[in-house]
């Protein structure tokens, strides 16, 4: 004989139910309440538009990961930052690398915070950077601030704010002094409009140095039409563009990221086998007449008529 219960998931709001032998249905109910009590002692925050974000250990990889609604929105591992475990973080790192000489400290301006992920990576790898962060949300940062510290001593400035309003109010020194500029900007899993066009971009490049980079995170599935867009909208700022992935993501089957990485300045050639070498795999670098072809056709965005990035389904973040 055995005896039907019904275990609880407090974070998913449903219920399962299933039949268990009676002997062991005591030690299930103490399971269960274990993990009821871990679950409800996640450190959550409902941000201004409704959203919940929470940081969560993550199940890949170890760390831990923010999470809003359900988007994994970034990965951190304490331990050791240089731990990019997000593929598109990953090759953003490898940008990163070659920029100056190894260990060069950089100047950094970062649109869009999530857990800060790249700013302690450009902290590890480059001590004495000085970073400048612009997140949306107080709250959220509070949240990040609170659960996952930036390393003591850490020059990271997070000013809290609209990324392209905030943008007119950095100091004026940095106009011209970056060595980067990141924008990673999203409001639940999309991009909003302002921050796909060509004002926004012509706005962060001119804090670029002669030869600073800008990364840009673009999220894109079949078809790549947004992405075409926006590589469109960064060619028409800056004269050389790249851009990296993953093979199929690249070539439209599947819902992924695109990182676009542009400059005033040639991007060295020797740049490319090194990026393609760094993966993650497989991996794929696109430039020169092949970029060209992937944004011919596609209309340069601009504030009178840019929309979001496309919103992926639920089964993306389904790991």
């Amino acid at each position: 004989m055995g005896s039907a219960f019904c275990e609880a998931r407090i974070t998913a709001a449903w219920q399962k139910c299933q039949t268990r032998p009676a002997d062991t249905a005591g030690a299930a109910n103490v399971g269960i309440m274990a993990r009821a009590r871990q679950e409800a002692s996640v450190p959550s925050v409902r941000l201004s538009d409704g959203t919940l974000a929470r940081v969560v250990p993550s199940a890949f990889g170890g760390g831990w990961e923010l999470d809003v609604d359900g988007t994994p929105q970034s990965h951190v591992d304490l331990d050791d930052p240089t731990h990019l475990h997000f593929e598109y973080v990953a090759r953003m790192g490898a940008v990163i690398d070659r920029l100056r000489m190894p260990g060069q400290p950089l100047t950094a301006i970062h649109l869009g915070a999530g857990a800060l992920t790249i700013p302690r990576y450009i902290e590890a790898t480059r001590p004495g950077s000085r970073q400048q962060v612009v997140e949306l949300e107080p709250a959220l940062w509070d949240i990040v601030r609170e659960n996952l510290p930036l390393p003591r001593g850490a020059s990271i400035r997070v000013r809290i704010g609209d990324a392209r309003e905030t943008l007119g109010r950095l100091p004026a020194a940095l106009v011209g002094a970056a060595d980067l500029v990141v924008s990673d900007v999203y409001s639940g899993a999309q991009t909003p409009a302002h921050l796909t066009t060509v004002e926004f971009f012509t706005e962060a490049a001119r804090f670029l140095a002669p030869d600073g980079v800008l990364l840009v995170n673009v999220a894109d599935g079949a078809g790549l039409a947004f992405a075409r867009r926006e590589v469109a909208t960064v060619q028409a700022v800056l004269e050389n563009v790249i851009v990296l992935a993953e093979v199929q993501t690249l070539k439209g089957r599947r819902f992924g990221n695109l990182v676009i990485a542009a400059s005033r300045a040639p991007l060295p050639t020797e740049w490319l086998p090194r990026l393609m070498a760094a993966g993650p795999h497989p991996a794929k670098v696109a430039e020169g007449r092949e970029l060209d072809d992937f944004a011919r056709g596609a209309r340069v965005a601009t504030d009178a008529d840019a929309t979001p990035s496309p919103k992926p389904s639920a089964s993306v973040f389904t790991r």
